[in-house]
């Protein structure tokens, strides 16, 4: 019996059958998180999948890391492109502040 524990959908790779994304697991694998911890991190996956998505991003790591640096690269060209209006940013870090107060 052969099972795909990796999809890619609408661009995204996520853990086949769920909604937990690729990204998650990898980056939590990167920063010394165990297996198990992962499936404690995100309860809706089995430690199957969760050996089965890492397998995957091993087996496929250089495209993979291609992928999240792509990722990585639209984020901060979205963190720049909302620094373009600093008087909306500096009101959403004052109701960031005020809200950990409440």
């Amino acid at each position: 019996m052969r099972s795909e524990y990796v999809e890619q959908k609408d661009g995204a790779y996520r853990i086949s059958g769920t909604r937990v994304s690729l990204d998650s697991a990898v980056y939590a694998y990167r920063r010394g998180a165990s297996p198990e911890s992962i499936q404690r991190s995100f309860p809706s996956l089995t430690l199957e999948q969760v050996h089965g998505a890492l397998a995957f991003y091993l087996s496929h790591q250089a495209e993979t890391d291609k992928y999240l640096a792509e990722g990585e690269s639209e984020l901060e060209k979205l963190r720049q492109a909302s620094r373009a209006y600093p008087d909306w940013y500096e009101r959403l870090n004052q109701a960031r502040k005020k809200a950990q107060y409440l």
